[in-house]
């Protein structure tokens, strides 16, 4: 899997999360513990950003792809 993959959009986030606005994405990540990036098209962050405010280490087999979404 390519490096670009892993990146989630914020397209991307408004689906997992479940909000349309960009305020709300950003709220809901925060709470969660998810760092997340500023960017021109709105917020994005990593999948390995959400496997390590999940706990998960880098490097375990545990992780979890983006082909879950």
């Amino acid at each position: 899997m390519s490096e670009v993959s892993r990146v989630l959009t914020f397209d991307d986030l408004k689906r997992i999360t479940g909000y349309a606005r960009r305020a709300d994405v950003e709220r809901t990540l925060h709470e969660q513990g998810i760092r997340i990036f500023r960017g021109r098209t709105g917020p994005w962050t990593t999948v390995e950003l959400i496997n390590q405010a999940g706990g998960l280490k880098a490097g375990t087999q545990e992780q979890y792809g983006v082909e879950i979404l």
